[in-house]
């Protein structure tokens, strides 16, 4: 079990653990090519070069790393006259980007530890870091960084593994800390942090340290100073990682889950008919499963399922007062898109295939005459089609219609038009049409 005793290290001038290649597992046969391309002409010219962070801690661990990360004592711009092939982006924290074709190296210089808070290079405002281009040392580097499971270096030079922060310490015992004495101010310096917490508890399986767990109760409204295209980012590491299901419960434990998608915390705090809501569940379960198995997931689709409770129950509002289905739909749509861009801005290409998604399903209870073969021929069909199966999954759909559509996919063209032909005599009034579908209380045809 891990050491639940722990607290966050401080900032420290003690020598640095250094594990030569012996002892332990990194191999250069599992660091991508090009990155080793990086370190190696970065060491020829002259600089120290590391892979750092998750590479380091997922090798380590037996794990493939996602990406591959350089720290080095290389100035942006010395970098960018290492590598013609390189880009620099960023002004919070200047980086450098070496491309090799599709893939892309990023590259860090060392930042620096105390710093002079009238520096250019450094800002912070209301305790949170807006502008941080201060340089220094490779420990004032490992000691600015976040948790210490990701302050560790691969040394290039001689192939040793350099911990600075405890963090193979922590790697053996499950234990996601912070690095520095102070978890507030460090998650004050950054809110996001308290997001990456959970995605790596989440993705590591790891323990959050207690003295950096209660701090994730106390300071959830702190994400409201996010820039939230920043937030819908994190939101889609967190989400997209193949553990889902596991960060929105803990991020509903911890109370952020409700100051980034408040509608959809207030629309699941409510019971309906005794039976708790479990659509959102369901459907990241499905996502986690579909990541796991190589599936593709888009994030409209993830979008479309954490908003849907608070589309579903507007909808079914306007149902019962007497809309039609489709007017009722896109009216709810709008309402609760105006309430979420100003907490996470879902970009257009792909807010509006989630908006699509949403407007079909209650075209699904249409199934007379044309409308099933028009509606089967739209581009987003097919995902309309698998989120009203997550629907009847989660019960809040009839299981016969998601039936029916599944039957009418797998006949040929004689056999769709005998599936279509009965209703359609009786459905050609123009008012019957306009009526709200019959639903049930969990809102099927929603």
């Amino acid at each position: 079990m891990p050491d639940q005793d722990q607290t966050p290290i401080p900032f420290s001038s003690n020598p640095p653990l250094i594990v030569p290649r012996s002892e332990h597992q990194l191999s250069r046969a599992n660091i991508s090519a090009s990155a080793l391309k990086v370190l190696y002409r970065l060491k020829q010219a002259g600089f120290q070069a590391h892979l750092v962070g998750g590479g380091v801690r997922d090798l380590l661990l037996g794990r493939e790393p996602k990406d591959f990360d350089v720290a080095t004592d290389a100035r942006p711009e010395e970098v960018r006259q290492v590598f013609r092939n390189c880009r620099l982006i960023g002004r919070r924290f200047r980086l450098a980007h070496v491309h090799f074709g599709g893939e892309i190296i990023e590259v860090a210089t060392f930042r620096g530890g105390q710093v002079d808070e009238d520096d250019d290079g450094h800002l912070i405002e209301n305790g949170r870091i807006i502008r941080d281009n201060v340089y220094g040392t490779i420990e004032e580097d490992a000691l600015r960084r976040d948790f210490t499971v990701n302050a560790l270096y691969y040394n290039i030079a001689d192939f040793s593994v350099i911990d600075y922060a405890g963090g193979l310490e922590d790697l053996r015992a499950g234990r996601l800390r912070l690095i520095g004495g102070d978890p507030e101010r460090r998650y004050r310096e950054d809110p996001v942090r308290m997001l990456r917490a959970v995605r790596f508890a989440c993705k590591l399986g790891f323990s959050i340290d207690p003295a950096c767990e209660q701090p994730l109760f106390d300071l959830p409204h702190l994400l409201g100073d996010i820039p939230v295209a920043r937030l819908f980012e994190e939101l889609l590491k967190l989400f997209l990682a193949g553990t889902s299901l596991d960060a929105f419960e803990k991020l509903r434990h911890y109370g952020l889950f409700a100051h980034l998608l408040p509608a959809t915390e207030a629309a699941l705090a409510r019971e309906e008919q005794a039976f708790p809501l479990t659509f959102v569940a369901r459907g990241l379960a499905n996502t986690d499963r579909r990541i796991q198995e190589v599936k593709p997931v888009t994030p409209a689709f993830l979008f479309a399922i954490l908003l849907w409770e608070p589309v579903r129950k507007r909808f079914q509002t306007l149902l019962d007062k007497g809309l039609a289905a489709s007017e009722a739909m896109l009216l709810a749509i709008d309402e609760v898109g105006a309430g979420t861009r100003s907490l996470v801005a879902v970009p257009k290409r792909f807010g509006l295939p989630m908006r699509e998604i949403w407007s079909l399903q209650p075209r699904f209870e249409q199934r007379d005459g044309k409308r099933p073969h028009r509606l089967m021929t739209h581009p987003r069909f097919r995902a309309a089609y698998d989120f009203l199966l997550l629907r009847a999954e989660a019960g809040e759909a009839d299981p016969a219609l998601a039936d029916w559509w599944t039957r009418f996919q797998g006949v040929d063209e004689d056999g769709r038009t005998q599936m279509t032909s009965g209703p359609s005599k009786r459905r050609r009034s123009r008012r019957r049409r306009r009526k709200a579908p019959t639903v049930d209380a969990a809102g099927d045809g929603a």
